[in-house]
């Protein structure tokens, strides 16, 4: 490997990973994998290659699987002894394994189990095409350790091999290189020369085709999906392009996109070279495309430069969100990236609001020892973070800024990050070159103390001041159908929603779905803005397609608000069990475990 490929050991204590890589840590690994989709299990052998520093035991994260033997060696290497320890709600049980000071190689035989947490089974009705089972992964945050027995934390990188073995009517896909068409074996081989960590690990296996964009771009996807994707994301050589422009070059080969079922539980995923999205952003108008751009930022902000652990998760997200503004920005116009600053704000003074202002969960650096990370997955890290940047760029100008972040990813490339080492690199790079900067900043406001600093530049967007002028003339009494919405794009009509009244009546939902047509609208932003007023407001002619909705679509940041909506009406918590127990077959596991909270387990 070559040497600008090794990434140094981060020594950051990780409270949701059993691993102790001071004394031993992996850094290769050759997976052998057969499929098995009537029994929904994986079996296969995982074979890490190790730095040993004298260590005579392995910990390794495990979660729901079935361990059979381990071996010193490769395959045909010696039997050693191993223990799975007492399992923990949240981390699952440390694999331990006895090994010899000289150890460098491990072998480890097993399966998972039909409930592993990372592996969503579907079956042919619940894809596009109606024809083929489908399996899909989602290891983010500690998941990776229900599929492969790893040690699974972001600071721990490694590269991999891997065989697959698939049935042969299907296409298998890794965060890898990649086939571009099935053979007639379903036999599919894998490498990743780059390294990662175990949260980056992915696998999907289905009835997909691919569409190539450009010489490094291209679309994988169900046949009836493909046409689609194809024509809404035909810019995505373009972004590739300007987000190295803006902050260095692609270091990743490849950038494809596998648009997924509706089951999967995020916007996107940024798994190297293949980057998983929600159908959900296929919107006809290339409108939703800025989820695209924020998973691309991530080949820089995440992948290449990693959060050490998830209590440092704004590291990941916080960069990704400001540099996919800046992308978006740089291809549409200042006046588009500005429409999603202001809806990111929104959604961070609701977070906000939500948690509590005085809540620590609304700091930068979280403590999420004893917790599930994805607790710690919301509007926090991702617009927060953005907004320190953006206070920075007010602050300093973007030049200053983007010479700093980008020298800050070529510095750390394939390394990750902490948030103590990183205020220590940004006052030595940036703010104490600029006397008084951190002062002006209020820099450990933003890191250590909730809610947003008084220094947070004001957000705008002239765009939107068009948009609630025309809902003030509404509410004035000018006919919906009136009113000047002929170039609206997503995003305007997405704030036009979120300005309506609380008090809506089902009279004034008639009128706006009778002029817009809101509740046949194929686009799941504007549905999702536009569900919970009709809920509240008992808008019968919705119902139908909220249904259909809830239980089609598996985005969680779709559906904890319209749950949420259901469980505030008179007699809600019993029509959000029905709805939620005819649905959760169709959820993945990140999902469910948040709504048999929310809602109740069937």
């Amino acid at each position: 490997m070559p040497a600008s490929l090794i990434s140094p050991l981060h020594t950051t204590p990780d409270p949701h990973s059993y691993a102790r890589p001071t004394q031993v840590s992996v850094h290769h690994l050759a997976l052998d994998l057969a499929v098995d989709f009537t029994e929904r299990i994986l079996r296969g052998t995982a074979t890490w290659q190790l730095h040993n520093s004298g260590a005579t035991e392995l910990l390794l994260d495990a979660r729901e699987l079935q361990i059979e033997a381990v071996l010193l060696g490769g395959l045909a290497g010696e039997p050693t002894s191993f223990e799975l320890g007492a399992t923990d709600a949240v981390l699952g049980q440390p694999l331990r394994i006895a090994i010899r000071p000289d150890t460098t190689t491990v072998t480890i035989r097993y399966q998972t189990t039909p409930g592993a947490a990372a592996l969503q089974w579907l079956s042919p009705e619940q894809t596009a095409g109606r024809q083929h089972p489908f399996l899909f992964t989602q290891s983010q945050a500690i998941l990776a350790r229900t599929w492969i027995p790893c040690q699974d934390s972001p600071g721990i990188r490694f590269t991999y091999e891997a065989r697959v073995q698939a049935p042969v009517e299907l296409l298998a896909l890794m965060s890898a290189s990649n086939p571009q068409e099935r053979n007639t074996t379903g036999e599919y081989h894998f490498r990743m020369d780059q390294p990662i960590p175990a949260y980056l690990m992915a696998l999907a296996i289905g009835d997909l085709e691919f569409t190539p964009l450009s010489a490094r771009t291209g679309i994988y996807a169900e046949p009836i999906t493909l046409p689609v994707a194809t024509s809404e994301f035909e810019d995505l050589e373009k972004m590739v392009a300007a987000a190295e422009e803006l902050y260095g070059p692609y270091r990743w080969e490849r950038y494809d996109l596998l648009v997924l079922p509706p089951s999967f539980p995020f916007g996107g995923m940024e798994n190297p070279r293949l980057t998983f999205v929600t159908p959900t952003i296929l919107a006809g108008d290339r409108s939703l495309t800025s989820l695209v751009a924020h998973e691309l930022a991530h080949s820089w902000s995440g992948n290449l430069v990693t959060n050490a652990t998830w209590n440092d998760f704004w590291l990941n997200e916080g960069f990704t969100v400001y540099f996919e503004r800046r992308i978006m920005e740089k291809l549409y116009g200042r006046p588009y990236a500005d429409m999603l600053q202001v809806l990111g704000h929104s959604a961070l003074l609701h977070t906000v609001e939500e948690l509590g202002a005085t809540s620590p969960d609304t700091h930068l650096h979280l403590d999420l020892a004893g917790r599930d990370p994805d607790e710690g997955l919301n509007e926090i890290a991702y617009e927060k973070g953005d907004y320190l940047l953006l206070t920075l760029e007010h602050l300093v100008g973007r030049p200053a800024l983007d010479t700093f972040i980008k020298d800050y990813f070529a510095r750390h490339s394939f390394q990750s990050m902490d948030t103590a080492s990183f205020v220590a690199y940004l006052r030595r790079e940036l703010l104490d070159k600029h006397p008084g900067l951190e002062q002006q900043v209020q820099l450990d406001a933003w890191i250590n103390r909730p809610g947003i600093p008084a220094v947070a530049p004001p957000v705008g967007s002239a765009r939107f001041d068009a948009v609630e002028d025309a809902l003030q003339n509404w509410q004035q009494g000018t006919p919906a159908r009136v009113l000047n919405t002929d170039e609206w794009s997503s995003h305007e009509w997405v704030h036009f929603l979120h300005g309506l009244p609380k008090a809506i009546t089902t009279q004034q939902l008639t009128e706006l779905d009778a002029a817009f047509g809101f509740t046949l609208s194929g686009n799941a932003e504007i549905l999702a803005a536009w569900f919970p007023h009709t809920i509240a407001a008992g808008y019968s002619p919705a119902d139908e397609a909220l249904h259909q909705f809830l239980t089609h679509v598996g985005r969680r940041k779709f559906l904890v608000p319209l749950y949420k909506a259901l469980l505030a009406t008179p007699g809600g918590a019993e029509r959000a069990r029905q709805l939620y127990a005819k649905a959760r077959p169709n959820y993945h596991s990140v999902a469910t475990s948040t709504f048999d909270v929310l809602v109740g387990k069937p």
